[in-house]
């Protein structure tokens, strides 16, 4: 039979309490504020020593998802996603014949021209 120290089942031997300093918070911080389109504010905290030029101007918003910006007045722009298109919009979409013969006859003669060759 295997016997042990004293702990107690289920803690980790030589676990003791836990202050702010093992978690790092007693590190002087900054708070910066984001602000996506739709004027919803994030604050993200960033150590004071960290140069500015590498805490970043834009974030994607936990909130909306939305790019944020550190610039209340002028958030970044909502970005146009197209809508989805059905199979009929990308037949109407299609060249006719003459316009599909004269793309192909220009594209044969860029390769004759880079081939050096005029032979059809």
């Amino acid at each position: 039979m295997a016997s042990g120290g004293s702990a107690i089942r289920g803690s980790r031997v030589g676990a003791g309490p836990m202050g702010e300093q093992d978690h790092g918070y007693h590190a002087d911080r900054i708070a910066i504020s984001y602000w996506d389109a739709l004027g919803n504010e994030t604050v993200r905290h960033f150590a004071a020593n960290v140069p500015d030029e590498e805490i970043p101007e834009t974030i994607d918003c936990p909130t909306s998802g939305l790019p944020a910006g550190r610039d209340k007045a002028n958030p970044p722009e909502v970005a146009k996603l197209e809508p989805y298109k059905t199979h009929l919009a990308y037949v109407k979409e299609r060249r006719t014949e003459e316009e599909a013969e004269q793309l192909l006859e220009e594209a044969l003669q860029q390769l004759r021209a880079r081939r050096g060759t005029t032979t059809k």
